[in-house]
């Protein structure tokens, strides 16, 4: 059986496949029209974060399982490869520490203000000092967007570390679990309003596309910060951009972007107040094997006959009457 790896993985989920018995291949492109040529005798596939669109379901008769090398799986038509009887698997234990970990990165950079620290001492503005515009991160309020598992270790560290009072909004997740965890369940808007650091970690749905607007940030507190870990669609760009330059909110900060790579000219980039990274959160020395060595587990186990640990679209295949 042969296996397509649409984007580079680490060597040790190649490794894997090779020693399960697979034919392994590289796309000689992610482009969708590439893959969807070079996929026709594919059995298995892993994908990182390039489209894996129905037509290229379509083009792979012999395709049993598509495997996501992460969590999100936005980039994937879950409804066309649950009418071809396709299993979807993830990876949803593998990212959760480094996410929640360059959660905790951006909190402190955005309340020490690293950036423009770092900026005007190079210049020899050494007097920033006696700005006094730096904050505090003990004892502060943080808002939590979804608690799930990356949220939820946020959560946990952010309490053990700082003593932080936790907030969380999450319709999915039940009392009893908020317990466990020691956070107070609140609506959006009350988040919102009291929280002085809110984190996205939700998955990208027609719910949560654009849930946060201009009417959410005019909620914040002017000395507050938002951070996207989660799908740049999450949020509206241009009305973050507003809120930190008009001073609704104090700052932001984000791993995410509406298109990736983002343009040369987007907004962002004038704006010293909003930390940006290259969806690179997940990409740690050590989650690139995780990740790797899940999704690699994921092919291997559908292609064995073996039920999959971490599928995705099991109610579409029940729906399409293919399990």
């Amino acid at each position: 059986m042969k296996v397509m790896i649409v984007q580079p993985i680490h060597e040790n989920g190649v490794k894997m496949l090779l020693n399960a018995g697979f034919q392994v291949i590289q796309a000689s492109s992610p482009e969708p029209s590439v893959v969807a040529k070079e996929i026709v005798d594919c059995d298995g596939v892993i994908v990182r974060t390039a489209p894996f669109t129905a037509e290229i379901i379509r083009n792979a008769p012999r395709l049993k399982v598509i495997a996501r090398h992460g969590v999100g799986v936005d980039n994937v038509d879950i409804e066309e490869a649950s009418k071809h009887g396709i299993y979807v698997v993830n990876t949803p234990n593998a990212n959760a520490l480094s996410v929640a970990e360059a959660t905790i990165a951006f909190i402190l950079a955005l309340a020490k203000r690293l950036k423009q620290m770092d900026s005007a001492t190079r210049k020899g503005d050494f007097k920033i000092r006696d700005q006094f515009s730096t904050m505090d991160v003990d004892g502060k309020t943080l808002g939590i967007i979804g608690l799930g598992r990356i949220g939820s270790l946020v959560a946990k560290k952010c309490q053990a570390a700082f003593s932080m009072k936790v907030l969380a909004f999450d319709p999915y997740i039940d009392a009893h679990k908020a317990r466990e965890l020691n956070v107070e369940l609140v609506p959006l808007e009350q988040l919102l309003r009291e929280s002085d650091f809110v984190t996205i970690h939700v998955p990208l749905t027609p719910q949560t596309r654009f849930m946060i607007r201009e009417d959410q940030l005019k909620l914040m507190k002017p000395t507050a910060y938002i951070i996207n870990m989660a799908r740049g669609p999450i949020w509206d760009e241009l009305a973050v951009l507003k809120a930190v330059e008009e001073g609704w909110i104090a700052g932001a900060a984000t791993d995410v972007f509406i298109q990736e790579p983002p343009r040369d000219d987007h907004p962002f980039f004038k704006c010293e107040k909003i930390l940006l990274t290259p969806h690179n959160a997940a990409l740690t020395k050590e989650c690139v094997i995780r990740m790797a060595e899940g999704a690699a587990q994921g092919v291997i186990e559908v292609l064995t006959g073996r039920k999959p640990s971490f599928p995705v679209n099991l109610d579409l295949l029940k729906k399409y009457g293919k399990i």
